[in-house]
């Protein structure tokens, strides 16, 4: 995921994280709070699940955020 804020210094830095998760699913995806990429933690069986869910929270210093949903 990509958030960008225009602001200077510590209200520009954006972070990411969770707003919703499925405990299977934060076992098997890890999403990096500093640049937004979600990677996989091992591989994915179909078996165990088709799809996946993930809403995730981009927030700047300032205290501003917005939210996407992942699937």
């Amino acid at each position: 995921l990509t958030a960008t804020d225009a602001d200077d210094g510590l209200n520009g830095d954006v972070k990411y994280s969770y707003q919703t998760v499925s405990v299977k699913a934060s076992q098997i995806f890890q999403l990096d709070a500093g640049t937004g990429a979600i990677t996989l933690l091992r591989s994915l069986d179909f078996e165990e699940g088709d799809s996946y869910e993930l809403e995730v929270q981009a927030r700047d210093g300032g205290g501003l955020f917005d939210t996407a949903k992942v699937a």
